[in-house]
């Protein structure tokens, strides 16, 4: 099964063409990542699939339903949930509230439900249900982002950008979080310019350049590149490498 499917889409704003064509798939137990320097379009994209940018051209589908160019708020209805780049929590809600605010799609019955789920995922979450969000750690701040958006129940949750501005091990944590989260019936599709990390837990990767995708497939295949590993990996392709350097990694 497919959890989205993006054809042929087109985007264009202020008179640009700023979507060329993409066309990616998740499917409904998958993480996908789509890797690219700044400002080639990718969170453009994923705006555009969770309805901030409307106009586009192409369909967008979630679970086999056209959500093209649907509201927001009809999108998150319709099973999708964004954790977006610089998570732009409440600072002065507690996290408690914070979590609410994300269930606000969902039947009132299910909330206590919902918040247990997901303190069941991120247990640091539980501990400090009652502190200002503003309070957190960066690492606690990006778990809750990604727990408020969970709080719908999506079928596919959207990550942009989660490692950014946190320590090594907190991006190991937080990665491993998003295994759980797959396992849990959920998909993903992560937009990520920490490309190592990104690839240790996709099933499948996508390069975008200029608004258009120009390379994709299994990450093994992306680390066999040469070009996408002098561009996005910083060293030596896979088929060069030592046998331990994924150990050292």
């Amino acid at each position: 099964m497919t959890a989205l499917e993006v054809r042929d889409l087109h985007l264009p704003i202020g008179g640009q063409e700023i979507l060329k064509g993409v066309n990616v798939t998740v499917a409904a137990d998958g993480i996908v990542c789509i890797l690219g320097a700044n400002g080639v379009g990718k969170t453009t994209l994923m705006r555009t699939i969770g309805g901030v940018y409307r106009g586009a051209q192409g369909t967008v589908r979630v679970d086999g339903v056209d959500i093209t160019n649907l509201p927001s708020h009809e999108i998150v209805r319709a099973g999708v949930s964004q954790a977006p780049e610089g998570r732009h929590i409440f600072g002065s809600m507690t996290v408690e509230e914070n979590l609410r605010i994300g269930a606000i799609s969902r039947p009132p019955g299910e909330l206590r439900e919902s918040i247990d789920r997901v303190c069941g995922l991120f247990p640091i979450l539980r501990e400090r249900l009652r502190q200002k969000g503003g309070s957190l750690s960066g690492g606690e701040q990006q778990m809750l982002c990604i727990g408020r958006a969970l709080m719908a129940r999506p079928k596919l949750l959207m990550l942009d950008e989660p490692s950014l501005g946190l320590a090594p091990m907190v991006v190991r944590t937080i990665f491993g979080l998003l295994q759980d989260i797959r396992g849990s019936g959920t998909a993903i599709l992560l937009v990520e310019q920490n490309a190592s990390a990104a690839l240790r837990i996709a099933d499948y990767a996508y390069v975008m350049e200029g608004g258009r995708v120009s390379f994709e497939g299994a990450p093994e295949a992306l680390k066999a590149d040469e070009r996408i590993v002098a561009a996005y990996l910083g060293g030596q392709s896979q088929r060069h490498r030592a046998p331990d350097d994924d150990a050292r990694a």
